[in-house]
C-alpha cells in the first residue's frame, strides 16, 4: 500500500498547489457591437458570432 514515509511539509504542499489559482476569463470584443464577451461565444448583447446572426434576442 502506498503510505508516506514522512510528513510532507507546508511549504511543499503549497509549492505543489502553486498552480491551482483560478485565472481570469479570456475576454474579446465583439466585431459588431464592440462589447466585451467571452472568447469562442456568440455575443450576449446583439448575437452575432463571426459576423454571423446566431441567437434570435428579443428587443425591449
Amino acid at each position: 500500500m502506498g503510505v508516506p514515509k514522512s510528513k510532507v511539509s507546508k511549504a511543499r504542499r503549497d509549492k505543489r498547489r502553486a498552480h491551482h489559482a483560478i485565472s481570469t476569463p479570456a475576454l474579446a470584443r465583439c466585431s459588431q457591437c464592440n462589447e466585451m464577451r467571452l472568447a469562442h461565444r456568440a455575443c450576449p448583447n446583439c448575437g452575432y458570432y463571426k459576423g454571423r446572426l446566431v441567437l434570435e434576442l428579443e428587443e425591449e
